[in-house]
């Protein structure tokens, strides 16, 4: 019980900081986004690194966080797109450092300073292209929408996986998440699709309904490739939880794992039809 009120108590907290930072000012939604992709790439790195290479991992999160930078800058203040290749530097030096390096038996482990850029830097960089619109006004309402359609994604595939799992016991994904079921897969597609046509229904998501609820349909189903994909690494070091920054939750990687592979493709299909 003491777990269960610790865990509410953290989660309702972080939500709320989450929330404020998204809607009241872009400087603080750059801060969350910043120390949200600095500690997640810090957490993958420990899980695919240990202590080995602390220069060069510091490097890219420094790197992350100048691709972040740039991208808000451009978006915001509209500076040259060509500007932005000025975060390929920080990778130049890692590369030059990775040279200087003594002990080569681990060399191949510098390949995950660049997976964890491509995995956590960029999906979070290109946040920015939600956030603000094409004049450079900044709005978090549909980087919240993501979240609410993400979370109520989880908590659907929760909810029915608990009260179902024991009558459609199929299993998802058994060798990389032994609990999730198809079940829970299945409820938390219905629950996401639900909560964007309440989003469309109160006016925060301001697409066509059918685009509102594909939308929410794919965001979910990245959304549990998301998971997977980062309890596969997880499993693969043997590592239950990716780190222990919020009491009772773990990681912010184990909280944000969906949203890496949901937000992207969410922002993806917006753009195809012309609608971000």
């Amino acid at each position: 019980m003491n777990n269960v009120v610790v865990r509410s108590i953290s989660g309702v907290v972080f939500v709320i900081l989450m929330i404020a930072c998204l809607l009241f000012n872009k400087f603080l939604f750059a801060a969350l986004v910043i120390f949200i992709m600095s500690v997640m790439l810090g957490e993958f790195y420990n899980i695919t690194m240990g202590r080995m290479y602390t220069f060069s991992k510091v490097l890219a999160i420094i790197a992350g966080i100048i691709l972040f930078g740039l991208m808000f800058a451009r978006t915001c203040y509209h500076i040259p797109i060509r500007i932005v290749g000025l975060a390929m530097v920080p990778l130049f030096i890692i590369m030059i450092n990775s040279l200087y390096v003594k002990d080569k038996e681990e060399y191949g482990k510098f390949s995950n300073i660049y997976t964890g850029l491509v995995y956590i830097a960029i999906p979070l960089a290109l946040s920015n292209l939600i956030a603000f619109d094409k004049a450079g006004n900044f709005s978090g309402n549909l980087l919240l929408c993501f979240f609410i359609i993400i979370w109520c994604c989880d908590v659907g595939a929760f909810a029915f996986g608990i009260t179902l799992g024991r009558f459609f016991p199929a299993k998802l994904f058994p060798e990389v998440s032994p609990k999730k079921t198809w079940v829970g897969f299945f409820g938390g597609v219905f629950t996401s699709v639900l909560a964007a046509f309440i989003l469309y229904r109160i006016g925060l998501l301001r697409f066509p309904l059918t685009h509102s609820m594909i939308l929410a349909a794919i965001m979910s189903v990245a959304g549990v490739y998301g998971d997977l994909y980062e309890s596969q690494w997880k499993r693969v070091y043997g590592v239950k939880d990716s780190g222990n920054i919020i009491p009772g939750h773990g990681g912010l990687l184990d909280r944000f794992d969906s949203t890496l592979m949901a937000m992207p493709l969410g922002a993806i299909y917006l753009a195809v039809f012309d609608l971000l």
